[in-house]
């Protein structure tokens, strides 16, 4: 193995001194195919435009199984016996869990134009906790919540209660409130930027990226702060941190990582993008949240696209598309020599992207059901608006998507196995059967591992689930260890 990375370095500097140029995070994969290699390059000047630091001397490969789905709700909130077990796979854990929600609340007026409600928000992150973490010796949230009922509450503040099944839900509801408990105890904040000076980095491994202090005031840094980050708790009872839970209208992120991975995250900022009603409302649109893991950039997308399956339709949802690829800007938040931090979608090293897309499929009703009843998916699949829109081109160029296995996910009747369309007589109503919640990736060194939709009768969409195995770089010295 010595020998091995002996000549993979000198192949490596020969490659550099050869083409004259600052070697590249393509080089740099190109001159390694194992879980820990040793680059003693010694080389100043920037080593990529990631998250490298220049004097790293190891560069270490950590693969990650990364769980991602998506499920419009339907504007239904949860109720406390809906177990999220199955759901989850936690029979199966992964290291981060990134759920996507779509039509959280109603898209009403009300929650359109004034405000959204966030009361259904803390219930599903309630509901998610449960099942993260659950215990098998018989742990329920029954301890935290009387541990939290020692504290005063402020007037308005969220007010725990326990129903059947120790769940916990909230009476007046806050988002906000319920995201402060689940990432509770320490009050540990990660900022935008959390990183440390130079002079306290040369004393100390616990720094950052090697970012500058920043000169901002106290107030601006504040403005800064996208999310709160802690381990649930001092003991080892609860296993998973909430990293992040955002919501704009219907549409709701949040992500969750094993508690003993949270100090390898950094740069955690968040983006918004509304193209609904006038193109300039919430009620579509997208949010995305930008993570570095190690020295790996991460972007993940959860959006609502434009409905409709009349014909065009999917040209505005193309054009929803390349919006959120335009107008997706990330703050800055670093300046330093050594270090770039990704501002846009691609820019990133993994991106994932999830949501209810609304594509259709280009069949009449009636030619849809008799491909279904054959269970005829190639058939069904060649007439899916997306993957017809990729194949030309003119969205998603370079994007992937796993083999489609499963039946399409949308309309259903409520508290049904049956599409909309055998339950209803008017044909102006009933929706032609598509596959409108879809998972796609973009990035090098990225492994699906599954791609099902999970059976529920909860709203009229089925939940789609991937599960992913993921490689993240960390280049010793010039990370948070």
């Amino acid at each position: 193995m010595a020998g091995r990375n002996e000549e993979m370095k000198k192949t490596f500097i020969r490659k550099i001194f050869a083409t004259k140029e600052t070697p590249t995070r393509e080089m740099i994969k190109d001159s390694f195919d194992s879980s820990e290699i040793q680059l003693d390059l010694g080389i100043e000047g920037p080593v990529s435009s990631g998250l490298v630091h220049p004097m790293s001397t190891k560069c270490h490969v950590q693969s990650l199984r990364v769980f991602v789905a998506t499920w419009n709700v339907g504007g239904k909130s949860p109720h406390s016996g809906l177990n999220l077990d199955d759901f989850l796979q936690v029979h199966d854990p992964s290291d981060i869990y990134v759920l996507g929600f779509q039509e959280i609340v109603p898209l009403n007026a009300g929650n359109v134009l004034v405000i959204e409600d966030n009361g259904p928000a803390a219930k599903w992150l309630s509901l998610i906790s449960q099942s993260l973490n659950g215990s098998p010796n018989g742990y329920t949230m029954n301890k935290t919540i009387s541990t939290l009922g020692t504290k005063p509450l402020a007037p308005g503040s969220i007010k725990p209660i326990t129903t059947t099944g120790s769940s916990l839900f909230f009476q007046k509801n806050s988002l906000k409130a319920a995201s402060d408990f689940y990432r509770a105890e320490s009050k540990k904040r990660l900022k935008s930027c959390n990183c440390t000076s130079e002079p306290e980095r040369k004393h100390s491994r616990d720094s950052c990226f090697n970012c500058q202090p920043s000169d901002i005031s106290e107030g601006d840094l504040n403005s800064l702060i996208v999310s709160e980050i802690a381990t649930l708790s001092s003991t080892n009872e609860f296993k998973y941190s909430l990293i992040v839970s955002k919501q704009m209208v219907g549409i709701f992120l949040t992500i969750w990582i094993r508690k003993e991975l949270t100090q390898q995250i950094g740069h955690l900022r968040t983006s918004y993008i509304r193209c609904g009603i006038m193109g300039c409302l919430g009620n579509k649109g997208c949010i995305s949240v930008s993570i570095s893991f190690g020295n790996t950039s991460f972007c993940f997308i959860c959006s609502h696209l434009t409905s409709g399956e009349k014909d065009g339709d999917e040209i505005r949802r193309n054009s929803d598309v390349i919006e959120i690829l335009k107008n997706t800007q990330f703050p800055k938040i670093c300046k330093t020599l050594y270090s770039w931090v990704p501002e846009k979608i691609l820019e990133h090293d993994r991106v994932i992207w999830l949501g209810d897309l609304n594509y259709r499929i280009a069949l009449s009703y009636s030619e849809t059901r008799k491909y279904l009843e054959e269970n005829d998916w190639d058939a069904l699949l060649n007439k899916d608006q997306l993957k017809i829109e990729r194949d030309a081109g003119r969205v998603l160029k370079g994007w992937k998507e796993g083999k489609i296995y499963f039946a399409p996910t949308y309309k259903y009747s409520y508290n049904s196995d049956a599409y909309f369309g055998e339950t209803i007589k008017s044909k102006n109503k009933r929706r032609t059967p598509a596959w409108c919640d879809r998972i796609l990736w973009h990035g090098e060194r990225i492994q699906q591992l599954s791609y099902l939709r999970w059976e529920s009768q909860f709203s009229d969409h089925r939940p789609v689930c991937a599960k992913f195995l993921v490689d993240v770089l960390t280049f010793e010295g010039g990370v948070k260890r």
